[in-house]
């Protein structure tokens, strides 16, 4: 099995990336209104099929944590989750977990918008609490 981990450092534009293959984990986190959003996706985009491809039966749990993202990351997000529908349609198992602020009713209303999509991959919404 090759490694296809990958290591994107948030940046004030960008969310943060990592997939950690060993542990068959991708979480994205942050902000997400790059300059070029496929430029950002495409290496995203490429870790997660080289993963998906090469897992032989290891699950993949995704975690998604957004505050904001524009239009064109939305439309990359979308794509991911297209790959990943299909992947678990294929026999993969695939679960998204989409934590939002109970607070944030667009991030909610992404989340339950993204779900309907799916029929092969498990969707999670997961309202996210602070204890104070």
């Amino acid at each position: 099995m090759t490694d296809t981990s990958l290591k994107i450092e948030a940046t004030s534009r960008s969310p943060e990336v990592h997939l950690d293959a060993a542990n068959g984990t991708l979480s994205m986190s942050g902000e997400s209104y790059p300059e070029d959003a496929s430029a950002f996706f495409g290496p995203v985009f490429q870790a997660v099929a080289e993963h998906v491809a090469a897992s032989d039966g290891q699950a993949l749990t995704v975690e998604m944590r957004f505050i904001y993202f524009n239009s064109s990351s939305a439309k990359a997000i979308m794509n991911l989750f297209q790959m990943l529908e299909e992947a678990a349609e294929d026999g993969k198992t695939i679960t998204i977990n989409w934590y939002f602020d109970p607070e944030d009713d667009m991030m909610e209303e992404m989340g339950e918008d993204f779900a309907e999509d799916f029929e092969h991959a498990t969707f999670n919404l997961k309202p996210e609490t602070e204890d104070a």
